[in-house]
């Protein structure tokens, strides 16, 4: 009756994209003065979702796309903006913390479904 509960497995992949897509972003900061080097990123989770829900993707891992330039290149042919990295960072950790609310609050709906307070 509870397993497989649609809520926890939203929570689930959108805790790990979020987790992936810091990755990115930390390997983006990481090679900011590489020359040439091109930031990559993930499609907004929204979209991966709905790809998943289509049963488009097998697992919810999607692949990471190049980011396009936010500004001017770099005169060594870099891409990077660190602001444009923060501002990612700043999104990647609001998501992680809806994702943990979900789980909390999915907990708390379970526990109280069975008769048990936290």
């Amino acid at each position: 009756m509870y397993e497989g509960l649609e809520v926890l497995r939203a929570a689930q992949a959108m805790s790990v994209h979020a987790a992936r897509r810091q990755t990115l972003i930390a390997e983006n900061v990481a090679n900011a003065d590489t020359p040439g080097f091109r930031p990559r990123d993930l499609p907004p989770f929204a979209e991966v979702w709905r790809n998943m829900a289509a049963g488009f993707l097998p697992s919810p891992e999607p692949q990471p796309i190049l980011r396009p330039p936010s500004g001017t290149l770099a005169p060594n042919g870099n891409a990077v903006s660190i602001e444009a990295e923060l501002l990612g960072a700043a999104e990647v950790r609001a998501q992680h913390d809806l994702a943990l609310a979900i789980y909390q609050n999915a907990l708390g709906i379970l526990r109280t479904s069975l008769g048990r307070a936290r």
